[in-house]
């Protein structure tokens, strides 16, 4: 089956590409030079992606989305970021919020961004994620808290449906399971994988269902990936009864810029596919390039923001930290002001906190002075007025 993409071209499914010289736009020269990021964080893309690529412009955003750099190579930040690892529970399995579970099922994805925060799990010597997901399932059994599970990795959709669905079933079996949440980038990457499928449609409208629905964490970084075809692939899944929302990291060089992320912003919400979290990109090894100061990055989002309707303004802007999900809730000449959306210590929830300023901050343990902080859940120390 083919389709013409965004610039005219006619494509079938995507076809992978893993090495630098089947880029035909680099010379050897470039070749050679990338050659080092590429032995140290590995590269895919695929030829529709490669074809949105704006090859006159040196600067282009989704060039920088898949395309290695140099710059890579920076001794900045560390492989585990979050440290994921310390709330692995079981082989494959993340239990960091009580009613939440992640469940990594592969390690491949459609292409590889150059600021994946789980690049470690894409290195030879990474066991992290397994095939057999039997324990993990166990786990979520066993558990009863857990009302909701991610399945992530890699990313799921590049599996077959044939080996995805028997997944979704096992979890789907799970009584006290009620959400299914599926992390993909393959919409932006690949979405000719969805709307080529007959039996992925099958899969959501029998497990997607009015009491226990599937939803689909889609990754669209920039307006530019919102082609016909990944319209048409998120209409095929919101037409096969998935919710479909959207996250992004907010990354230098693509997305730092109010005009373009509420462009993204707008283009989502007609499309109907609402913006659920910006995310202050990690400290991960490799990303020094990507990242944009913490407060500079703020304030680009809240100035899209007032570019948007409410429909498509209902993104937060947040950092996944080591001791919870953590969004920042304003700025004033002074201080920075904080709050827990979730915690991995329950006496932690919905904590607010303040500190002063420090623009030169790109994470939340950068922060040193903190003025004041209370918990609108526990007792109320109060915080004086000359903040506000």
């Amino acid at each position: 089956m083919t389709n013409n993409n965004s610039n005219g071209n006619v494509t079938k499914n995507a076809k992978y590409l893993t090495k630098l010289e089947q880029i035909p736009q680099l010379s050897q020269s470039e070749i050679n030079r990338l050659e080092e990021v590429n032995e140290k964080f590995i590269f895919r893309t695929n030829d529709y992606y490669q074809s949105l690529i704006d090859w006159d412009d040196p600067e282009d955003p989704i060039r920088r989305i898949v395309m290695p750099d140099v710059q890579e190579l920076d001794d900045w930040g560390k492989l585990d970021a979050s440290d994921e690892e310390s709330y692995t529970v079981a082989k494959g399995v993340e239990h960091k919020y009580d009613s939440t579970a992640l469940l990594l099922v592969n390690e491949v994805c459609a292409a590889y961004c150059r600021f994946c925060f789980r690049k470690r799990l894409f290195m030879d010597e990474n066991e992290e994620v397994t095939k057999d997901v039997s324990e993990g399932l166990e786990y979520i059994r066993t558990h009863k808290e857990i009302n909701n599970v991610l399945l992530t990795g890699g990313d799921p959709l590049i599996m077959s449906t044939s080996k995805l669905e028997p997944i979704i079933q096992k979890v789907r079996e799970v009584d006290h399971v009620n959400i299914i949440r599926i992390g993909t980038k393959i919409p932006a990457f690949n979405p000719m994988r969805i709307y080529n499928d007959p039996s992925l449609e099958a899969m959501f409208r029998r497990y997607s269902t009015p009491e226990k629905r599937i939803y689909v964490m889609a990754h669209f970084n920039h307006p530019r990936e919102l082609t016909p075809e990944a319209v048409r692939g998120l209409s095929f899944l919101l037409n096969a009864g998935a919710i479909v929302v959207n996250q992004t990291p907010m990354i230098a060089g693509v997305n730092d810029d109010p005009d373009v992320l509420a462009e993204m912003f707008n283009k989502l919400s007609y499309i109907g596919v609402p913006p659920y979290y910006v995310f202050q990109c990690r400290p991960t090894l490799g990303n020094r390039i990507y990242v944009t100061p913490l407060e500079e990055a703020f304030e680009i989002f809240e100035t899209a923001r007032t570019r948007c309707s409410g429909l498509a303004k209902r993104a937060r802007f947040v950092m996944s930290h080591t001791t919870g999900k953590i969004e920042v809730v304003g700025l004033t000449e002074k201080y920075i002001y904080f709050k827990y959306l979730r915690a991995a210590d329950e006496d932690t929830d919905a904590k607010f906190m303040v500190f002063k300023r420090n623009p030169d901050a790109y994470w939340f343990d950068d922060y040193k002075e903190l003025v004041d902080e209370y918990s609108p859940v526990g007792e109320t120390a109060g915080i004086d007025s000359e903040f506000f």
